[in-house]
């Protein structure tokens, strides 16, 4: 199918963007790798009068340290973000659900920023940045702000973004001391996860001192699991691990598809949980 008619910008940098989203208004839409929005496009799900191309802006690219924080430019590919040393020294888990996405194509076009602001909770890296208590930079007419990763995503396929913001970068807190894990099942090679699990463990002495979970499509958004969270703190062992992941799917409201009912999902988020936990954790 061919897409509606549409207005183009292609803006050199951050400033031009940000002006052609606020000219475009409700209307305009930002187009980065475009393997979302250009599917959407074809298929007339998505019918903007304005398509605003970050593509030539080269300050939204690449990877640098500030102090005990990784950035990551938004327009940084998965393909980048899986080669850049710094990301895995100290973003480990981001490199590893980096590594499930798609395929090499759509690994090579497709970027970071763009994938948290489509904010689709079948994604894998909108729950990863959420385990790992990111933070998301946005760019606008008055200024740019930081919106935590917990606030960012706000409903099914809608962000935290207005609509004349351009999220420019994405802050992560280094974590190269924490085990992590990234568990996703999924039916076929390179589909959406039928459900995801991004653990983040900090162990002390052999326990659990602290751990992070972020599920993919377990809701209308990525989310926390808070109660296995709390539960797995001061756990050891297999057998207490197993215990605090059967609260994986508390709070939680996965939908029935043809990949499968609520039920099995909530069952898929206990089973992952647990092998991510204990992959994280590291021989007991």
């Amino acid at each position: 199918m061919i897409p509606a008619a549409f207005d183009y910008r292609r803006p050199e940098s951050v400033d031009e963007a940000v002006t052609a989203l606020a000219d475009g208004g409700e209307e305009a839409k930002v187009l980065a790798g475009g393997q979302s929005l250009l599917p959407m496009l074809r298929l007339r799900l998505a019918f903007p009068e304005l398509l605003v191309d970050v593509g030539r802006i080269d300050e939204l690219r690449g990877v640098h340290e500030e102090a005990d924080t990784l950035v990551i430019g938004a327009m940084t590919t998965h393909h980048d973000v899986l080669a850049d040393p710094l990301v895995r020294r100290h973003a480990g888990l981001l490199a590893a659900a980096t590594e499930t996405v798609a395929d090499p194509a759509v690994r090579n076009r497709g970027t970071l920023g763009g994938s948290l602001a489509h904010a689709d909770p079948a994604a894998d890296l909108p729950a990863v940045v959420l385990a790992l208590d990111g933070e998301l930079v946005a760019a606008g007419p008055r200024g740019r702000r930081t919106i935590a990763a917990r606030d960012f995503f706000t409903d099914y396929l809608q962000s935290a973004l207005g609509p004349d913001e351009l999220l420019v970068e994405v802050r992560l807190p280094k974590s190269g001391d924490w085990g992590f894990r990234y568990e996703k099942f999924h039916r076929t090679a390179q589909a959406w996860a039928a459900v995801g699990v991004a653990v983040l463990v900090r162990s002390d002495g052999g326990r659990i001192a602290e751990a992070r979970i972020g599920l993919t499509n377990m809701g209308p958004t990525p989310l926390r699991a808070a109660a296995a969270e709390a539960a797995l703190a001061g756990a050891e062992g297999p057998e207490e691990v197993a215990r605090a992941a059967e609260a994986a799917a508390e709070g939680t409201s996965p939908s029935t598809d043809l990949w499968g009912s609520s039920e099995y999902r909530e069952h898929m988020a206990r089973v992952l949980t647990r092998r991510a936990v204990l992959a994280a954790a590291g021989p007991s």
